[in-house]
């Protein structure tokens, strides 16, 4: 199989950390748009645009308004094009991971003061916050466990160099 020029993996092949940020970023894509499918989105019928009085559900759990699918597709978007280098994959991951443990902690403060609130524009629900909490953990582990060697910021070495 034919390697790049350092002699790393194989010519054409993605790092580990690109591969994850495009699953990712693809998974956030499809749940967009099943947030907008009648059926798998329950009680269809009251999704809103944005607020807590959307009572539309995915998969019958996760409480979802037009503007929540709407920041999955966006979110599934730029993950897409954040994936094309090394940097931009890490940065969508962790990045990423760092906004939705921000977003869980939003939500618990939401639900500790005042779910039916005004300040619950997403909606988020119980559920939802635990979804947080995982995809915090999951994105931010993905962005810099995967990340080894490639793109480190170190510099590269010369023919010479390698034994």
């Amino acid at each position: 199989m034919a390697r790049d020029a350092r002699g790393g993996r194989p010519a054409g092949a993605r790092p580990r950390v690109q591969l994850a940020a495009l699953i990712v970023a693809g998974v956030f894509l499809l749940i967009g748009v099943l947030g907008f499918i009648p059926g798998i989105t329950t009680d269809y019928g009251e999704l809103r645009f944005a607020g807590h009085h959307s009572d539309a559900r995915l998969v019958g759990l996760f409480q979802v308004s037009i503007l929540h699918n709407a920041v999955h597709l966006l979110f599934g978007l730029a993950g897409l094009v954040m994936a094309r280098s090394v940097a931009g994959a890490r940065l969508f991951l962790a990045g990423g991971g760092a906004i939705y443990l921000a977003l869980w902690l939003y939500g618990l403060a939401i639900e500790a003061i005042d779910e039916e609130g005004g300040a619950n524009i997403l909606p988020l629900n119980n559920a939802d916050n635990w979804l947080h909490l995982a995809l915090g953990f999951g994105m931010l582990a993905l962005g810099l466990l995967l990340s080894n060697r490639a793109g480190t910021g170190g510099r590269l070495d010369t023919p010479a160099n390698r034994h």
